[in-house]
């Protein structure tokens, strides 16, 4: 069963598309995903049945800015003007749709990319609401976000906060083909060395990543990194909340792992209990590699069914 959702943003503006996926079992539980930069929460359909198979209702959505949400609304590549909780502030209100609708089910949390970004930006609001949280691909210290942060302001300030700087983009994103540059066709080659992955992805109408991100917008982007970077961050998350902490060893979002156990070490700092699965060889997109997405799901079940 599939319903399809609509809610107000945060940004008091736009109309957020949503889906709720229903398996035709009993469910044991609601799992929450948080789709990344630039995509749309569709590419996760191989993710979604197999959650499904396993019994869980799953729950997703297109942020603003983004997928089906920008086509409604025409607002591509633009999150509004209400900061950089937004997107989560808007997780949240999916979340409380869902509940409404199946109360009583365990709630867990999983989020890729952004998606962790914006998930780790949760768990410090309203972690106590969930049993558990899956980061995927997740960053530590952000390379070059505090020259961006500075340029993207800059525009902001100066009234340019509708247009898009690509110089900007440049300086955030730019060096993550670092180690593809002999493959380079779309520019998205760090996500997977999959080249049929490269190409969905690219090509995918609803996929914004190819179009301008406005400087608002991305300034926002870094501020959310910004918020959740370091031991203060880690110490805002509620203790007992188990947290599984995966990305590829080749991810450089990650920066090749190093990122990911920085994350993993500020919350253990904090007295978090959390579990860390490096995938070596991989990129970004573990979850996309057709020998490798069957066992990131397991896994990513084998923790949720254990956390519950």
């Amino acid at each position: 069963m599939l319903h399809e959702i609509s809610f107000q943003s945060f940004n008091q503006r736009d109309q957020v598309q949503g889906w709720i996926y229903v398996p035709a079992a009993k469910p044991v539980g609601i799992i929450q995903l948080v789709h990344g930069f630039g995509e749309h929460s569709r590419r996760y359909l191989h993710m979604i049945s197999k959650f499904l198979d396993a019994g869980f209702i799953v729950a997703a959505d297109d942020h603003v800015g983004h997928g089906r949400t920008a086509v409604v609304n025409g607002t591509w590549g633009d999150w509004g003007d209400k900061g950089p909780h937004t997107m989560m502030e808007d997780e949240h209100t999916l979340t409380k749709l869902v509940k409404e609708q199946y109360p009583g089910l365990p709630y867990v949390l999983f989020g890729h990319s952004m998606g962790s970004f914006i998930a780790r930006d949760y768990i410090t609001a309203y972690g106590g609401e969930l049993s558990a949280v899956t980061l995927c691909g997740t960053s530590g210290v952000f390379p070059g976000l505090e020259q961006g942060m500075a340029m993207l302001q800059a525009a902001v300030d100066a009234g340019q906060g509708d247009a898009s700087d690509p110089n900007a983009a440049g300086a955030l994103l730019g060096w993550m083909c670092e180690r593809c540059t002999e493959e380079i066709k779309f520019g998205n080659e760090w996500i997977c060395s999959d080249p049929y992955v490269q190409a969905d992805h690219a090509l995918d109408p609803l996929d914004a990543f190819s179009r301008p991100t406005n400087n608002r917008s991305f300034l926002y982007f870094c501020q959310m990194i910004d918020c959740i970077t370091g031991p203060a961050w880690a110490a805002k998350v509620p203790r007992d909340l188990p947290i599984y902490n995966i990305a590829g060893g080749e991810d450089p979002v990650g920066q090749y792992g190093a990122g990911v156990k920085q994350v993993s070490a500020w919350l253990e700092d904090s007295g978090h209990k959390v579990t860390t699965q490096i995938y070596d060889g991989y990129r970004h997109e573990i979850h996309n590699y057709s020998g490798l997405k069957d066992q990131v799901e397991q896994d990513i079940l084998r923790f949720f069914q254990a956390a519950l």
